[in-house]
């Protein structure tokens, strides 16, 4: 029996996923094998050493410490792309905002609550209408800078809407290409995109390469008027700078999912209360993509979407499976292979993956590995924690 300790509400649906007669699925459950949540912030919180698995229920995982627990042989799930519908159309709306003058006209309707004669408001909205006048999205260029599972379907969704679409994502994957319409412009460089952008998107994690990755330097190199839009983490844009090209008149407009006290009260300054992904579809796609991965981790040792270790897979073979998180270092394969030889293991099939400095194995062999094998695994210089499933 599988143990998972939910953190935060998580949607109904995702946790209707886990087989009562497999798992048990609570908040208040403990020692555990797994981790559930969403925003909860585990940095600074001890967890138990039966803790091998964090799923988060959503893209972000700045509430996780993602490196700490790689070091511990803790893998972290996130869930690129499930929320990626919702912040899509968000950033349609963002568009719309950006280009007219939407929130102004309607906040002036709220402000003739005291006209009673139907006739006399719209004689006066009429005459004022022309305040709140702006520009329409066919034909202007939208930047896109990160092209992964949001990003493309941002640019694709701008196409649609007439506009015309650069990217920059210089780690794109394959996956990410195929699903990418063959009329967006790639670009090379961030300055060449801004270049030549009406508005500027941003869809790229909050990671260390891309912290303050809208600098004063960007920000200068933008096309007069230019729009931001940044639906992605509030760390990825240098505010002071942001503010100077506002103040300057060189940014036309900032429209973010990440409010700051210094940017109310600003016109120029539209602030949503990070609702990207607020949607009741987004939540139940994050919780049940959540809740297959970490079933499939747990039950057959394959990782999906993990930010820690590699993404590694492998279908079951009818025999015992073996798998261990380890240092990405030379030689601790043929020590784990030089154990099982020695007493005598049959190896089915086996697949061995790194990423950065840390590598994550499957091994399937025939028969059924003693207490002192898998003992002798744990024990392998470099090897962080190692684990044997049953037959599927």
């Amino acid at each position: 029996m599988y143990r998972i300790r939910t953190i935060n509400n998580l949607a109904a649906k995702g946790l209707d996923r886990f087989p009562v007669d497999k798992y048990q699925v609570g908040p208040e459950l403990a020692p555990v094998d797994a981790l559930m949540l969403r925003s909860h912030k585990l940095h600074g919180e001890a967890i138990e050493n039966s803790i091998i698995a964090v799923a988060r229920a959503g893209a972000g995982v700045n509430n996780i410490p993602v490196e700490e627990y790689a070091r511990q042989g803790v893998v972290v799930f996130n869930t690129p792309g499930a929320n990626a519908n919702a912040v899509k159309e968000l950033v349609a709306a963002a568009l719309l905002l950006g280009s007219r003058d939407i929130f102004g006209g309607m906040s002036y309707v709220q402000t003739l609550d005291e006209i009673d004669d139907g006739a006399e408001m719209h004689k006066l909205l009429e005459t004022n209408k022309k305040r709140f006048a702006g520009s329409e999205i066919t034909g202007m260029t939208l930047g896109v800078v990160g092209l992964g599972a949001i990003g493309a379907m941002v640019a694709n969704m701008a196409l649609e809407l007439g506009m015309k679409v650069a990217g920059f994502d210089p780690a794109i994957s394959i996956e990410s290409a195929w699903r990418l319409s063959s009329r967006v412009q790639k670009v090379d460089s961030l300055q060449a995109l801004v270049g030549v952008s009406d508005f500027i998107t941003l869809h790229v994690p909050a990671i260390p390469p891309t912290l303050g990755l809208i600098n004063e330097e960007v920000l200068a190199r933008c096309k007069p008027g230019a729009r931001l839009l940044n639906f992605a983490r509030d760390e990825i844009v240098d505010l002071p700078a942001v503010i100077g090209a506002l103040d300057s008149g060189h940014l036309g407009a900032y429209i973010s999912d990440f409010p700051h006290p210094q940017l109310l009260g600003r016109k120029d300054a539209l602030l949503l209360p990070h609702i990207g992904a607020s949607t009741q579809e987004a939540e139940e796609n994050c919780a049940i993509m959540a809740a297959e991965q970490l079933m499939d981790f747990l039950e057959n040792g394959n990782v999906r979407n993990s930010v820690n270790y590699p993404d590694t897979q492998m279908a079951r073979n009818g025999g015992y499976r073996i798998t261990f998180c380890n240092e990405n270092v030379p030689k601790v394969l043929g020590h784990v292979l030089t154990v099982l030889a020695d007493h005598d293991l049959n190896v089915i099939d086996m697949v061995n993956l790194s990423r950065g400095d840390f590598a994550y194995s499957i091994i399937d062999v025939e028969n059924a590995p003693g207490d002192g094998v898998m003992d002798a695994i744990n024990h392998t210089e470099h090897v962080i924690r190692a684990r044997l499933l049953p037959p599927a």
